[in-house]
């Protein structure tokens, strides 16, 4: 598929515990089948180690290296410390492959990216689609109108055709 690439593509909600890995975690086996090749971002608001203290990129990491780059012939990780100034996402994103179809991005809900909403009918009644113009569509269990599309969050076939669709025209 021809696509302006890579298109990015913000999965949001009011807040955690909404379902929002849940339902990427279901789309992209969907988006794959598609031949759409899909990245994902996840968003933490706190520190994280992916490497331990006693491991040799971790005691690279502690001895100062401004990056480790972890590899085997299967998976890597760049690890980046950010000493002073904190990080932007759009530098991060441009660390990633360029030759993907789309890239989702779990939280940065302030971020001037499209984005869908995972909107849960007993999680949260902030609607987020209201206040956000990124906002295309909303993913929910819930029953309600809203000047965009509203996709029920069990149809992973209709989600994944609005996505493609979204890609196609973007």
């Amino acid at each position: 598929m021809k696509l302006n690439k890579p298109f990015i593509l913000g999965v949001t909600a009011a807040s955690s515990g909404a379902g929002k890995t849940t339902l990427i975690e279901k789309i992209i086996p969907a988006l794959i089948k598609e031949n759409i090749r899909v990245s994902v971002v996840k968003h933490g608001h706190h520190s994280f180690e992916i490497d331990y203290p006693g491991k040799d990129s971790y005691r690279l990491r502690k001895a100062g290296a401004y990056q480790t780059l972890v590899l085997n012939d299967k998976r890597s990780a760049l690890i980046t410390e950010y000493a002073e100034n904190p990080h932007s996402f759009e530098s991060s994103i441009q660390r990633m492959d360029k030759d993907v179809d789309v890239i989702l991005v779990e939280g940065l809900r302030q971020s001037h990216y499209k984005k869908i909403e995972v909107l849960r009918k007993d999680h949260s009644d902030d609607k987020l689609f209201l206040k956000d113009p990124n906002i295309i569509a909303v993913i929910t269990d819930g029953s309600f109108s809203a000047p965009i599309p509203i996709i029920n969050i069990n149809d992973t076939q209709a989600i994944t055709h609005f996505i493609i669709t979204t890609l196609k025209n973007a």
